[in-house]
């Protein structure tokens, strides 16, 4: 079981905290293996939050025990802090254990030297202020979250949830995911800035671009070109891209990459055929055009997430 702890402070903003918890914190009975999880302050006494709420959380003064590290937020502007916090949050870093913020949070973590040498992103309405304090980073706009490994940061608002499902699918698998989201009433996958899951509202719609997409979810399998969308969406293709770009904050192209990932994902947990067959059946050239993608938005190899994922392996869901 995974030990799970949320950070609060002075301040700490209610919506945020909020995701944190209804992602990681709320008990699910109805899976074999889940978080344990904690909010917990370096601060003493009650916290303020917003609108003058009090907060009582756990005191610690040691992230030791812990495996994950939430951080839902944090202040912009620049001020001290406290020396047993910094020093806590490197050692955690150090131990190679996942840290993840959302909204300002990422404001502590680049503050500390956790995004060094790593792409970084936060809310929009803080993007310049972040480009101008932290100036060594790579600061990437319009996405919804960025997760490499064991570190992450989301834009704000909805996109934590996003960043917080892709914890919960790399931890659980797809299906687990898929459930949480459920419940939550939220799209069970926004893939960062790039794109989305199969199972999204705006395919509801019926227009002919959203029918148009829903064409390409069907034959991932075969040869998909843009100007294929664009001429199913009645559009030029200057206008299909620019469309496509202001709907799902990434091109088409990478929208059906993400697909056909997500699509290889449901094979590999679902069924034992070779990665060769998967690659072909997801629409990907081979198995080292699929196993490439997989390092790349993943970390890991297919091998890999099926020894981690499959249904046929692994019964705690």
């Amino acid at each position: 079981m995974k030990q799970v702890a949320i950070l609060s402070y002075q301040g700490t903003a209610l919506f945020e905290l909020g995701c944190a918890v209804e992602l990681f914190g709320l008990r699910r009975p109805e899976f074999d293996s889940w978080y344990s999880t904690e909010v917990v302050t370096f601060d003493c006494g009650l916290l303020g939050s917003t609108c003058g709420v009090s907060l009582g959380v756990k005191k610690i003064s040691s992230l030791e025990l812990y495996d994950m590290l939430v951080v839902p937020s944090w202040p912009t502007e620049k001020g001290d802090i406290e020396p047993m916090l910094a020093k806590q949050i490197r050692q955690f870093q150090q131990s190679s254990k996942t840290i993840i913020s959302f909204c300002s949070g990422a404001f502590l973590l680049a503050e500390l030297g956790v995004l060094d040498q790593r792409k970084a992103t936060t809310h929009w309405r803080y993007a310049e202020l972040f480009k101008q304090r932290f100036k060594q980073l790579s600061y990437i706009d319009d996405v919804l979250y960025i997760f490499e490994h064991n570190i992450g940061c989301s834009a704000g608002s909805a996109a934590a949830i996003d960043l917080g499902l892709e914890v919960i699918r790399r931890d659980y698998g797809s299906n687990i995911a898929k459930q949480v989201a459920r419940r939550l009433v939220m799209a069970p996958h926004r893939k960062g800035g790039q794109s989305q899951y199969v199972e999204t509202p705006l395919l509801e719609s019926s227009s002919v671009f959203d029918a148009a997409l829903r064409w390409a979810l069907s034959n991932l399998a075969s040869e998909i070109t843009i100007n294929d969308l664009a001429t199913r969406s009645n559009m030029s293709r200057r206008t299909f891209d620019r469309r496509f770009r202001n709907t799902h904050g990434c091109s088409a192209k990478q929208w059906i990459t993400t697909q056909r990932i997500n699509l290889a994902r449901a094979a590999l947990e679902q069924n034992q055929l070779s990665v060769e067959r998967i690659a072909q059946a997801s629409g990907f050239e081979n198995a080292n055009v699929l196993r490439h993608h997989f390092r790349n938005n993943l970390g890991v190899s297919p091998r890999q997430y099926r020894d981690q994922f499959s249904s046929l392996t692994n019964h705690s869901g």
